[in-house]
């Protein structure tokens, strides 16, 4: 199986307590980089991880941020932090996560990028560690449900699906509709939530066995080659997951 590479990480400081917190959490994520505005360069301890001084105002290093780092971590209100990021948002598969938190430590927040972008993973980290609360606003992950667009990601599964197959069945997911999970092939620990998996979500192990009557959708994990037919027979109700060759 292919390597998951460690997340590019910058944190970001522009204020007193900012800079506290940040200096607080680099020591606890030693590759991660630290950002912060020119008046406080002179004044930063010694620590071991790399440090960048951001010239000027921070409006105009948003740029040079999304391009260097998969997530960034802003030590900055959460309004400044959405006018800030706006003018550079593109699309959730190339931005990069954003995670926002508040000067006493107290809240993780991400704010972009959450699924595709790894920003609710990574913001359930960083509150771990600061002993803080993640506060996710993701449907799939507040309802503890299955997170369509990135399944067995970390099994390095890959997700073969038009967009809007991904989008209208993540909204039968969230909803609690019938779901049908058909797994042929591929890793059997993809469920890695502590709780349950939600009754909605019924479990077969050859696609022949579904009454397609009954399901909202289906998830589909499988080697097969699957004709067009099948595609336009489940119109936008379909997504299939590819797991790696030898993952049986």
């Amino acid at each position: 199986m292919k390597a998951i590479q460690e997340p590019r990480v910058v944190l970001v400081a522009i204020t007193k307590h900012g800079l506290s917190q940040a200096l607080q959490l680099a020591a606890k994520l030693p590759h991660a980089h630290l950002a912060v505005s020119e008046k406080f360069a002179a004044g930063l301890p010694v620590i071991a991880n790399p440090v960048e001084v951001l010239p000027g105002a921070l409006s105009a290093n948003i740029g040079m941020l999304f391009a260097r780092y998969d997530q960034v971590v802003m030590f900055i209100s959460l309004g400044a932090v959405v006018r800030l990021i706006a003018p550079h948002l593109k699309s959730k598969d190339e931005d990069p996560g954003v995670v926002v938190i508040d000067d006493a430590g107290r809240y993780v927040i991400p704010v972009l990028s959450g699924h595709v972008g790894g920003a609710n993973a990574f913001a359930e980290h960083l509150a771990a560690l600061l002993d803080a609360q993640a506060v996710l606003t993701t449907a799939s992950d507040v309802g503890k449900t299955i997170p369509v667009d990135i399944l067995g990601r970390e099994l390095g599964w890959q997700v073969e699906a038009p967009k809007i197959n991904i989008t209208r069945v993540s909204a039968h997911v969230v909803n609690e509709e019938p779901i049908a999970f058909v797994q042929e092939t591929g890793a059997k620990n993809w469920w890695t939530r502590p709780t349950p998996l939600p009754g909605n979500i019924h479990l077969f192990e050859r696609f022949e066995d579904v009454d397609l009557d009954r399901y909202r959708a289906v998830l589909w994990v499988t080697r097969r080659d699957i004709v067009q037919a099948c595609w336009d027979d489940l119109a936008e109700r379909l997504v299939v997951y590819r797991p790696p060759a030898g993952q049986d």
